[in-house]
C-alpha cells in the first residue's frame, strides 16, 4: 500500500456532524421498525412463546413433585395479562430484529473504518448473532437452577405461586443479560481492529479483566444467585481470551498487507 493510499483511505468519511446525526436517525428508525415488526410476530405467537418460556419452571415443578409447586402462572390485576403480552412482544421483537439492528450498527460505523476493515461486516453480524444465541440458550438452560436456588431460601414448607409478569421479567432479563455478556468479545475484537487496544494489552490486563467480568456478571445477572453468576462469568472470561486470540490472528496479517 502506498503512502497516498494510506492518506486517502481514512478520508472516505467526509460527512458533517449534521449528516452524521441524520445517518444515526435513519439507522435508529430502521432498527425501531424492525423491532416493531418483530413485536407483531411475537405477539401473534404469544401462546406458543409463553409455553416455551414457561417450560423451565414446569420442569422444575415436575422434579419437585413432592413439594407444593404449581406450574401455572397467575395474574394479580386485570391489566397484568396485557402488559405481559406487550413485554413478551418487546423482548421477542428485539431478538427477532437483532440481525437488522446489528447491520444498522455496522453501517453506521463503517464510514470511519479503513477499506481493509470493512470486509469484516459479515463476520461481525454472524458472530454477534451466534454469540447472542449461545448466551440466550445458556440462560434458558440455567434459569431452572436459578429458580431452584432462589426458591430454596423461602423455607421447606413454603410453596411457589409466581405471577406471569414476574416470571417473564426474570427469564427475559436473564436471556438479555447472558446474550449481551456473550457479545463483549465482539466488542474487544472490534477495538483491536481499530487500534484502540492491542491484543498484548488485553492479555497483560487479564487479572483486571477477570475481576471486571465477575463484577459485570454480578451486576447484570437479574437473579443474583451464585450459580447463575458463575454460569455467566466463566464463559465470558473464556470468550475474553478467545477475543485476544482472534485479535492476534487478524492483526498479524497487517504488516504483510501493507
Amino acid at each position: 500500500m502506498t503512502a497516498d493510499e494510506q492518506v486517502a483511505e481514512p478520508a472516505e468519511d467526509t460527512q458533517t456532524l449534521t449528516e452524521h446525526l441524520g445517518e444515526l436517525r435513519t439507522r435508529i428508525i430502521r432498527s425501531a421498525l424492525a423491532v416493531l415488526i418483530g413485536m407483531v410476530v411475537i405477539i401473534a405467537l404469544y401462546d406458543q412463546v409463553l409455553e416455551f418460556l414457561k417450560q423451565p419452571y414446569v420442569d422444575l415443578c415436575t422434579s419437585k413433585a413432592e413439594d407444593f409447586c404449581d406450574p401455572n402462572l397467575f395474574i394479580t390485576s386485570p391489566t397484568e395479562g396485557l402488559s405481559t403480552r406487550i413485554r413478551v412482544g418487546m423482548y421477542g421483537g428485539i431478538i427477532v430484529a437483532l440481525p437488522v439492528i446489528l447491520w444498522q450498527i455496522w453501517r453506521f460505523v463503517v464510514p470511519a473504518l479503513h477499506a481493509k476493515e470493512k470486509k469484516y461486516a459479515i463476520p461481525f453480524v454472524v458472530s454477534s448473532l451466534v454469540l447472542f444465541a449461545a448466551g440466550g440458550t445458556l440462560a434458558y438452560i440455567t434459569v431452572g437452577r436459578a429458580l431452584d436456588f432462589l426458591i430454596g431460601w423461602a423455607g421447606e414448607d413454603v410453596g411457589e405461586l409466581f405471577t406471569v409478569s414476574s416470571y417473564i421479567s426474570l427469564i427475559g432479563l436473564m436471556i438479555f443479560a447472558f446474550g449481551v455478556g456473550f457479545l463483549l468479545p465482539v466488542l474487544f475484537v472490534f477495538l483491536q481492529l481499530v487500534n484502540v487496544v492491542t491484543p498484548r494489552t488485553l492479555l497483560k490486563s487479564w487479572r483486571y479483566a477477570t475481576i471486571g467480568v465477575f463484577v459485570l456478571a454480578a451486576v447484570i445477572t437479574p437473579s443474583g444467585d451464585p450459580v447463575t453468576l458463575m454460569m455467566l462469568a466463566l464463559p465470558m472470561l473464556f470468550l475474553y481470551f478467545v477475543a485476544i486470540f482472534v485479535g492476534f490472528l487478524v492483526l498479524r496479517k497487517r504488516p504483510e498487507a501493507a
